[in-house]
């Protein structure tokens, strides 16, 4: 999990005392995803904190899906949670769960809650149960319907069960207090009626749990130890323990509370989320600008920087947000030490090398990454003629060396990784636009000093024109242009970033890129770090995603 040398959070100081007192034993954890939504950042820290605790401590985290709403939940987010948590690296213990697996049982300590004179059938619809539950000030009201007798009761719930009751005329409801000072004990739901298939069971179920009634006797059947949620949770802590308390169950796990994760100009609200896919403001969930698992692992994000980043987060009782850039340090520190450096030509403009052979290929071989031998050496073929970027050239040769240090008319630059060229005449078509650069090849000067007189003003990147690969280019930025896009009363929506996407076609890639698989990672040089799409329909055609430039732009 962390490094050996960085001070435990609260939560390892608690279970080292616990295992060194032996009132632990073994630590279990779980993540439990309920799946109605992709996976974001900000589950991110609780995968890497609930398996990296069990890592650290020699015991075992469960993968468990609370379906238990089966109008939002589909099959499609389970398998995509199933993929993110595998490729953060994580292995769950055992099998997948499901709360679905527990139904049965679940319905079983339903009825024995009516038996010991604890759980009732209430027939309150949503807006009285609400007048009846008072506010923060002022304590709730009891049910009309909480003293049926027993055998009522179990009838009725039998009856939510097999369909005989329609939706939103009962509930079964916890009987705990209703001048509670804490809201969520006030005789909470425990069982709706839904008559949804759900995902799992199909149409066996007529009614289903609530979160709060499954989701700690979930954690005492698989034998969890340390039940870890957000800060969100803690208002339900003592919900979570009178289940607990009050049930059969065959364990007695824990429940603990750390600060979630919020980053700045994002969003991590599911249902938002969901909003912007199905209104179109995004291709889907996968979309590169999206904060979810997948849409970064699609724009080029490895998940050596997320887990990278996650540990470097504190694990508080307290929230905070995280600044955007502190992410994209670890996305930068990562990708600059792994990634293979590469050319590609965004904007490409043609240089003719009037003293080179027509013809003529001459190989020259430069490292893979300047830093990592293990990642071997490239081929790159140059040619008569070779493009550079448009941005590269400026036909003003007044302008100062200082202010731009790349080619314009009678002077030099380097070539990265070959020769010095000498700009000598442009080409323009009829319109007035450089088409065309003539210039000339220095001769001596590959991977040599430029003789006495010859000063390079800069270096720049380049490919052969003839010895290159076509490629499109998505040029991703942040989504959203506002640091806090939902605070207080404002539309998320307003503050989309208008440049968060930027379509080149028509780019220029050394040869070697013809051969990037899916998903590969490049520094293109001078560029930013870039990733092949993964996405289906670009197969057969080279599309490379920006990650991240090499620099922070969004600095004040």
């Amino acid at each position: 999990m962390a490094d050996d040398n960085k001070p435990l959070n609260f939560i390892q100081q608690l279970i080292s005392r616990e295992l060194a007192d032996g009132s632990v034993t073994r630590v279990i954890t779980r993540f439990p995803p309920e799946p109605n939504g992709y996976l974001h950042l900000g589950h991110a820290k609780s995968i890497c904190l609930n398996f990296g605790l069990a890592e650290q401590f020699g015991g075992a985290c469960n993968l468990r899906f609370d379906d238990t709403n089966p109008e939002k939940e589909e099959d499609e987010y389970v398998k995509a949670i199933i993929d993110d948590v595998r490729w953060l690296g994580f292995q769950w213990d055992g099998e997948v769960r499901y709360a679905s697996d527990y139904f049965e049982q679940l319905y079983l300590w339903a009825q024995y809650l009516i038996r010991e004179g604890k759980a009732f059938v209430c027939e309150l619809n949503g807006e009285q149960m609400r007048e009846y539950r008072g506010t923060l000030t002022e304590p709730g009201k009891n049910s009309p319907w909480r003293d049926r007798s027993v055998e009522d009761n179990l009838v009725l719930l039998e009856q939510m069960k097999t369909g005989a009751i329609d939706e939103g005329r009962m509930t079964l409801r916890a009987k705990i207090d209703m001048a509670s000072p804490n809201i969520n004990l006030r005789d909470p739901v425990l069982y709706r009626v839904k008559k949804r298939s759900h995902h799992r069971t199909g149409d066996t179920w007529n009614i289903y749990p609530s979160y709060d009634f499954a989701h700690g006797q979930e954690d005492a059947i698989e034998g969890v130890t340390h039940s870890i949620c957000t800060l969100e949770f803690a208002a339900n802590r003592p919900l979570y323990e009178w289940f607990i308390d009050n049930l059969p169950v065959p364990s007695k796990p824990r429940q603990f509370e750390f600060g979630r994760l919020n980053l700045n100009y994002s969003i991590t609200s599911k249902r938002k989320l969901k909003q912007l896919v199905d209104e179109g403001h995004v291709s889907g969930w996968n979309d590169p600008r999206m904060p979810t698992l997948s849409g970064l692992r699609r724009r080029g994000v490895t998940p050596r920087a997320i887990r990278n980043f996650c540990d470097s987060l504190a694990v508080a009782k307290t929230d905070g947000v995280v600044d955007m850039a502190q992410f994209e340090h670890f996305i930068r520190d990562d990708l600059n030490d792994n990634a293979p450096r590469a050319m590609c030509v965004l904007h490409p403009l043609k240089v003719t090398l009037t003293n080179v052979p027509d013809g003529e290929v001459d190989m020259r071989t430069v490292a893979g990454h300047p830093n990592r031998d293990d990642l071997g050496e490239r081929q790159l073929p140059f040619t008569r003629e070779i493009y550079i970027d448009r941005e590269d050239f400026n036909e003003d040769s007044s302008l100062s060396r200082k202010k731009f240090k790349r080619l314009v008319p009678g002077e030099w630059v380097r070539l990265r990784g070959a020769c010095v060229i000498q700009a000598n005449e442009v080409v323009k078509d009829d319109r007035g636009e450089i088409v065309e650069i003539l210039a000339e090849m220095i001769p001596g000067t590959h991977g040599e000093d430029p003789p006495e007189g010859i000063r390079p003003r800069g270096v720049v990147h380049w490919v052969s024109a003839t010895e290159c690969v076509d490629c499109e280019v998505r040029l991703y930025d942040r989504l959203f242009s506002d640091p806090a896009p939902e605070a207080g009363d404002r539309n998320f929506l307003d503050f989309i970033n208008p440049a968060s996407l930027t379509v080149l076609s028509g780019c220029k890639g050394e040869i070697g890129l013809a051969e990037a698989v899916a998903g590969d990672n490049y520094q293109f040089e001078r560029e930013g770090y870039f990733c092949r799409d993964t996405e289906s329909g670009s197969e057969n055609t080279l599309v490379f995603n920006r990650t991240i430039e090499l620099r922070d732009n969004w600095k004040s």
